[in-house]
């Protein structure tokens, strides 16, 4: 009996130290990755989310020495059954000796200066692409205009440098009725306009404090509005607010014609004579070529012949006056029905 369970004893002993073995490799196989963890947590942290401006690369390096505190925990964490073991096992395998060590490092790339010359294209950078060229011509530059907001002193300033450029471009066309364009596009953009640029000044003009600058622009706005039909708001709102104007300052002479022009171009022939004449009688000349219309709207078409006269033997360099006393020999009825002159207004700008 005893020599039987000596013989039991000794086959088992093999077996029990396979699995000794087993169970040491596949408890440092475990804690592998978790000692990784440990150790790349030591590496430079990351910046966090709140500092995304920058890039964050992190760098893998094979074989790279490592320490000696590392070598002994990987020594310690090999099962002792494994040294009297002639062949290698698969802790021993997983040693740094024996395979790369990846050591990461964490690198932060920040923008660097900017730099005033650039990069030349024309240095081989982008080759068989032929280099831009670039030229300007037909520059033009707006004059800045500041308008105050309110009437009175210290009030804050408008700057109406590219309405003011927008309503001298297409008064000609638009000013009176009708307007008259080169081409429907162009009538369309400036439309367009109108509507943008009354919408924007409107606030401030709507204002009881509103200076007679704003009051006069936003009257020649919506003046032309009404001309290109964009509705009888517009015909309300002209008429209030050089009205406002006028009372603002009742000696301008263009308040004064854009008032009579407005009524007697409506029909008012009565109503806008007394501002036309007012108006003529500050020196401005184009009321009087409104007079001249409303006589001829009225019937009158010996007095606005002799009116047109008149004024072209005071100005000889006028080149609009001989074309209306034409239309008027020729028996139209609307004297700004004359070719008008050719503009660019553009779409959305």
């Amino acid at each position: 009996m005893k020599a039987i369970l000596s013989s039991s004893h000794s086959i088992k002993s093999p077996k029990f130290a396979t699995l000794t073995v087993m169970a040491a490799t596949c408890a440092m196989l475990l804690s592998a990755p978790v000692n990784a963890a440990e150790t790349d947590a030591t590496a430079t942290a990351v910046p966090s989310a709140m500092d995304s401006s920058k890039r964050v690369i992190r760098l893998a390096r094979p074989n790279a020495a490592i320490s000696p505190a590392q070598a002994n925990t990987a020594q310690t964490s090999l099962p002792a059954a494994s040294a009297s073991n002639s062949q290698p096992t698969n802790a021993q395998m997983m040693t740094p000796a024996a395979a790369p060590v990846m050591n990461g490092t964490t690198r932060v790339y920040e923008p660097g200066p900017m730099t005033a010359t650039g990069i030349d294209l024309r240095s081989g950078q982008l080759p068989n692409i032929p280099t831009p060229q670039v030229q300007l011509s037909d520059m033009s530059f707006v004059k800045t205009v500041l308008i105050p907001q309110q009437k009175g002193l210290g009030t804050d300033k408008l700057d109406v440098s590219l309405l003011d450029d927008f309503i001298a471009d297409v008064s000609p066309n638009a000013r009176h009725y009708p307007p008259n364009f080169p081409n429907r596009s162009q009538r369309h953009y400036t439309r367009e306009k109108i509507k943008v640029l009354a919408d924007w000044i409107e606030p401030y003009a709507k204002s009881p404090d509103a200076s007679f600058d704003v009051l006069l622009r936003a009257a020649k706005l919506n003046g032309m509005g009404r001309n290109l039909d964009l509705g009888s708001d517009y015909t309300v709102r002209g008429g209030q607010y050089v009205d406002r104007a006028i009372k603002l300052q009742p000696d301008s002479g263009e308040a004064n014609f854009l008032y009579g022009m407005m009524l007697s171009e409506g029909g008012g022939f009565k109503e806008g004579q007394k501002y036309l004449d007012r108006a003529v009688a500050l020196g401005y000349t184009e009321a009087e070529q409104s007079l001249a219309q409303s006589d001829l709207l009225s019937d009158r078409r010996a007095n606005a012949l002799e009116r047109l006269r008149r004024l072209e033997g005071q100005y000889p360099n006028n080149t609009v006056i001989p074309q209306q006393i034409k239309l008027v020999e020729e028996g139209k009825f609307y004297i700004w029905d004359i070719p008008a002159p050719d503009i660019s207004v553009k779409p959305g700008a």
